[in-house]
């Protein structure tokens, strides 16, 4: 894991810093990011009432996207935003745009070109390599700083923008029984 060793600051800081910025890939919201968040934490917590790990992780689940500011090293929209999905493996049809990966080396190489690719099946999501982007960093960032979010919540947060898992059930033959168990948490999130 690399340093995390950008900025310091609470929460609401970070939130703070996200009303700078409008999530280009997100057809539903053309408002700045501490507006989802806010509405997020909201509904969840008007659904879920007794679920106070749920309405924290709602609120703080796309704080990843501080990697736009320029405190963060400014990165483009298009490495920080949109689709997730597994590295070292076939590429699913159901993730957004996948024709563009045809041109991706991976594509050429047998190994990492099969449904498994260098993971077993079964082996759990915790082994698999996931795309970087918002939702990778902020799993990196609650895990760095010890979190007390149960499996769940980090599972939301690293997950939640694998929409060719919960939204077409691909992949499902790299969970474990723990990916299972905590899935159903990630449905009721979106």
């Amino acid at each position: 894991m690399g340093k995390l060793a950008k900025a310091v600051m609470s929460i609401w800081e970070c939130c703070e810093l996200l009303n700078e910025y409008v999530d280009e890939s997100d057809p539903d919201l053309d408002e700045p990011q501490i507006e989802l968040l806010l509405q997020t934490a909201e509904a969840i917590r008007r659904d879920y009432p007794n679920e106070d790990w749920l309405h924290l992780t709602a609120l703080i689940h796309d704080l990843g996207k501080v990697l736009l500011h320029p405190a963060f090293g400014e990165d483009p929209q298009w490495c920080v935003v949109g689709d997730t999905f597994p590295l070292a493996c076939a590429f699913s049809e159901s993730i957004v745009h996948h024709q563009f990966f045809k041109e991706n080396p991976d594509n050429q190489n047998p190994s990492p070109n099969t449904e498994l690719g260098i993971y077993s099946k079964n082996c759990g999501f915790d082994k698999v390599k996931m795309s970087w982007g918002h939702d990778e960093y902020m799993f990196l960032v609650a895990k760095g700083n010890n979190t007390t979010l149960p499996p769940a919540g980090l599972f939301i947060i690293r997950f939640h923008s694998f929409y060719a898992l919960h939204r077409a059930g691909a992949y499902t033959y790299l969970m474990n029984d723990e990916d299972k168990e905590v899935l159903n948490w990630l449905h009721v999130f979106n």
